[in-house]
């Protein structure tokens, strides 16, 4: 486990592939063809959703349970497109067995556009 320290800012980057969109496509039933039908330059759109894992995996990564995701879906992310996204906690609180924490998540394209953004609020257990 590791403790989260208010002001922390965490980052972790990803270019999703035409594959990764046809796995989720699969998954979850998100196949429209903007999806799954590239376009000239060979790129198809990345489901707002499968974007949305990368905050998600940083959760991960730090054992989270989060309680709250306010995701705000800023502009469409291609693949091939490398995305970077920046956790910062802005609150956390100790308590018994646990933190509790908001964090602020900033995702960007290449050319530094915000793709994603969202606040999390959740717990990370000191047991985990």
């Amino acid at each position: 486990m590791h403790q989260p320290v208010e002001g922390e800012t965490r980052s972790f980057e990803r270019t999703f592939t035409v594959e990764d969109v046809r796995r989720f496509g699969e998954l979850t039933g998100d196949d429209q063809a903007r999806h799954t039908e590239p376009g000239e330059d060979g790129r198809v759109m990345v489901q707002g959703l499968l974007t949305a894992t990368l905050p998600t995996k940083m959760g991960s990564d730090s054992e989270v349970l989060a309680s709250t995701m306010d995701i705000d879906f800023r502009r469409p992310v291609y693949t091939g497109e490398p995305i970077t996204c920046r956790s910062t906690y802005e609150t956390v609180v100790e308590r018994d067995d646990h933190y509790t924490f908001v964090s602020d998540v900033v995702c960007e394209n290449g050319d530094g556009e915000t793709v994603l953004t969202t606040e999390t609020e959740g717990i990370i257990r000191k047991d985990a």
